[in-house]
């Protein structure tokens, strides 16, 4: 069984929450300031968020196997969001979640913090490479790159 689904309202709580302390964990070094790691990003409101606009959840695909393990946020040809809980992190799960972006939707980019040396080199290992492209991320002195995947050959 497929362990990769569409997300649900039943899914909110786990999202948020995947969202909230994985972003914590890989971002705090990255903009060091704890007024928004702990202060403005909190697990309720951002679950609230979904709950007043469940059209959400439409984007979004949950790695199920027992409970949610993991999602990932695909609009058109690009990937918005990956993450796995920290807690299951490092076992195939970012990785299943990223070929079936790439299998199913044929998603072709993404932006990462430029700092993010860990997720630059993860989806290197799945064929996508750094472009030029590089903007400023809204509200903060950090840098987003753009990576594009090159289309397999059919």
């Amino acid at each position: 069984m497929n362990p990769i689904r569409k997300s649900t309202l039943r899914d909110i709580s786990r999202i948020a929450e995947i969202l909230i302390f994985t972003k914590r964990m890989n971002y705090r070094f990255i903009f060091q300031d704890d007024n928004v790691s702990f202060g403005e990003m909190q697990v309720l409101p951002l679950a609230q968020e979904y709950f007043d606009e469940p059209r959400k959840l439409e984007q979004i695909w949950v790695y199920d196997d027992a409970f949610v393990k993991g999602m990932i946020h695909i609009e058109n040809s690009r990937i918005c969001e990956l993450y796995v809980d920290c807690f299951f992190q490092n076992e195939g799960i970012g990785s299943k979640l990223l070929d079936f972006a790439i299998e199913k939707f044929d998603v072709t980019y993404l932006y990462v913090l430029e700092k993010n040396e860990s997720a630059i080199r993860f989806y290197r290992s799945h064929g996508f490479e750094v472009t030029r492209e590089r903007a400023p991320e809204p509200g903060t002195a950090e840098f987003v790159v753009k990576m594009e995947r090159k289309p397999a050959d059919k």
